[in-house]
């Protein structure tokens, strides 16, 4: 059997026998941690090298959600807190050569934390703009208002990350920054004419399109198809994430077991397959869902195939860097912004 276009999670700190089993016999592309599979170094080290060695592949990619603020699976005490990306904006608006420099600190100090980890791909940067009545599930992650100044740190995040060894993700295309609900729970419909759909929520991706890889939003955008969100619309995906904004890297779902999505797991991911995502993402370590992730997405192939080669292959070797010093320098910089923002 071939390698199957999907990412999962797993159910605790360490791998189960019943895991490890459907883990070999499936063979997923990749894997997710959450916080339920982290308690120190040493024991995130040995669940990544089972989840590699269960599948028989040591360059699989593992992925986190580490950004900073309030989305951190990696915390103290074992590992520092960092800023949220309004600390960048907020020093951005006053030299953009602060906010740039406290962004690309952020994450290159993040991807030393994961690359010790054997951690290969971080879920960042966010390229969403947020607008005056939005829900908060993005707000103070998000870089700013204008997207210009999104792209710019976004790619300050993904010069960091890259220079310590680590993939980015690109996240959540098309845009994430209108939604009036918490995709985790409900489907946000946004209403915008597609001119300013162009202008502002697209325009903040397109300087970002050479990304190996992107994270689809769970969001409709009736301008472009009143039934389906981003995910499950072959329109979008077509027309406008490979179209308009030209993003030609591996496309993965946001995570399927969210509540936006409609239908089964099986329905779900079948959905996102056919609409055009490369890989599907699931998140939850539930077994029986995992399962039906496993038994409805095919095996990698085509375009697919390459496109998951090719981000891969993107992955640098670290550069030399001086941990404390850079610390020391992003703490002055959070400082003269006025502090964390939880």
């Amino acid at each position: 059997m071939g390698i199957k276009a999907f990412i999962c999670g797993v159910g605790g700190l360490a791998l189960t026998e019943a895991e490890r089993g459907f883990l070999h016999a499936e063979q997923p592309w990749g894997f997710i941690l959450f916080k339920r599979n982290v308690s120190n170094r040493a024991q995130v080290i040995e669940l990544v090298s089972e989840l590699r060695s269960s599948v028989g592949r040591p360059d699989a990619p593992v992925l986190i959600d580490q950004e900073g603020g309030r989305v951190q699976r990696l915390g103290p005490p074992e590992w520092p807190t960092y800023p949220c990306g309004d600390v960048f904006s907020r020093l951005y608006d006053e030299s953009a050569e602060l906010g740039l420099r406290a962004a690309y600190l952020t994450a290159r100090l993040i991807a030393e934390d994961l690359a010790e980890l054997g951690v290969t791909v971080d879920c960042l940067p966010l390229a969403d703009v947020p607008v005056v009545g939005a829900d908060a599930v993005i707000g103070d992650r998000a870089y700013g208002t204008e997207p210009a100044k999104v792209a710019a740190v976004a790619r300050a995040v993904v010069d960091g990350l890259e220079a310590g060894g680590v993939l980015p993700v690109l996240k959540h295309i098309p845009g994430h920054g209108r939604a009036t609900a918490d995709t985790h729970h409900l489907l946000p419909v946004v209403d915008t004419p597609r001119a300013e759909l162009e202008r502002t929520d697209f325009a903040a991706f397109r300087p970002l399109t050479s990304l190996p890889m992107a994270m689809t939003a769970h969001v409709v955008f009736s301008a472009l198809d009143r039934a389906q969100p981003a995910t499950t619309s072959a329109t979008i995906i077509a027309d406008v994430i490979r179209g308009s904004i030209g993003f030609q890297g591996l496309l993965m779902s946001d995570d399927v077991s969210m509540n936006a999505l409609q239908g089964t797991i099986a329905e779900r991911a079948r959905a996102a397959i056919a609409a055009g995502c490369d890989v599907i993402l699931h998140c939850n370590g539930d077994a029986d869902e995992m399962r039906q992730v496993a038994a409805n997405t095919p095996v990698l192939a085509g375009q697919a195939l390459a496109r998951a080669n090719a981000a891969l292959a993107a992955r640098k070797v670290p550069a030399p860097h001086n941990r404390d010093e850079a610390r020391t320098e992003l703490d002055e910089l959070i400082a003269r912004a006025g502090g964390l923002i939880a």
